[in-house]
Formats: structure tokens, sequence, C-alpha cells
């Protein structure tokens, strides 16, 4: 059987979306015949900025990916920190360099998830997943939320946790709070459910 690729996309600056990318990569490759791989969308910030606003590094072991490379994988899970409720500017910029792939509509029927870090519970846990909606809807692509198949955890109230049935989230507050279990757990849980599904369709898709 052929191998499922999936393609965890991200944007971090502070690093808080790339621990949850971390997490939903071993989701998805705990499916067989799943291979996720992580990848991060290019930074558009000069290096000044990023040293006035002390980001540390990038992580040295995810390549930077370029639209066009999207047509290799079977499936998708979008991650970005929320600016002002919707998704960053890095990730914006990203989709909009993709034009010639939505002109062949190359990557219709791909199905695809989203996750996102906001500051506080104010700052856009579903709205930014929304602003992820909007373009993989021009691309024709099939938009994966969780639904409630979390299970019991979607329902957390006993301690602060981030996501919905859009999809896996985290709270960075003001900086110093990393994801919890329950929100790895969560970020675990989409890696492997839409790996599945990507899977799914792939095989329903091979020629007989």
């Amino acid at each position: 059987m052929a191998t499922t690729k999936v393609y965890i996309v991200y944007y971090s600056l502070y690093g808080h979306v790339e621990h949850m990318a971390r997490e939903i990569q071993r989701g998805a490759n705990s499916v067989q015949g799943v291979e996720a791989t992580l990848w991060q969308v290019p930074e558009t910030l000069h290096n000044q900025v990023l040293e006035k606003m002390k980001a540390p590094s990038k992580a040295n072991d995810v390549r930077e990916i370029k639209p066009e490379q999207l047509l290799e994988a079977d499936g998708f899970i979008f991650g970005s920190p929320s600016r002002f409720g919707m998704m960053a500017a890095q990730f914006k910029a990203f989709f909009d360099a993709s034009h010639e792939l939505w002109a062949s509509q190359a990557l219709a029927g791909k199905p695809a998830g989203v996750f996102w870090s906001t500051g506080f519970h104010g700052g856009g846990q579903e709205l930014t997943a929304l602003t992820f909606i909007t373009q993989l809807a021009h691309h024709g692509m099939i938009f994966v939320p969780l639904g409630y198949t979390f299970g019991n955890g979607m329902f957390e109230m006993e301690q602060v946790k981030g996501g919905s049935c859009y999809g896996s989230g985290t709270y960075a507050g003001g900086g110093s709070r990393q994801p919890t279990e329950l929100e790895f757990q969560q970020a675990f849980y989409q890696g492997k459910y839409v790996a599945e599904i990507a899977k799914k369709l792939k095989i329903q898709l091979i020629p007989a």
C-alpha cells in the first residue's frame, strides 16, 4: 500500500505552535502507513525586528516549505499563532504565494486540519481557525474539524485548555505558559484523526 503523506505546516514565533506541531506529528505518525513531516513557512520579519522581539531561533531540524511543495502531500495540518484574532501575516503571505496552485485547483479535494496558539481567551481561539478556512475553501481543500470527537477532553472545565471543535490549540499567556498535557493530548489526537482521514481518502482515490 502506498504511503500517505501528511504535511504539518506551521509558523511559530516563540515556540508554542512548534511544540504543538511536534505532538501533532507524533499523532499522525502513529497511524500505520502514514508519513508525517514538519515544515515551516518562511519568516517575513527582518532579523533586527526578531531580535528586538526577543524571538528565539527557528528550529534547525525543520525545513522551510515553498507553496509548490504542497503538491507532494495527501493531507495537511496547518498551524499558526493568532495575530489580532487572525492567522499570522507570515502564514497569510505563504497562502498569498500559492496563486498558481489556486489557478489550477491542484490542492482541491485534499483534507486539511488547523491548529493555533493565542495569548488568552479573547485572543482568537476560534476566529483564528476561521481565517484558515477561507484559504482552504478557495483552494478547494476539505476542512477537517475535530468536532467533539476528542470526547470528555473537549468539555474540560477544571483547567485552562485551548482548542475547540475546529482544531487543537493552546494559550501562551504572557509568553511563559507552555502547552499542558491535556492540550498535547488533543494535539496528538488531531494528528492521528486527520491522518486517518487522509489515508482513507487516498485509498478511495487509488484507481482499481
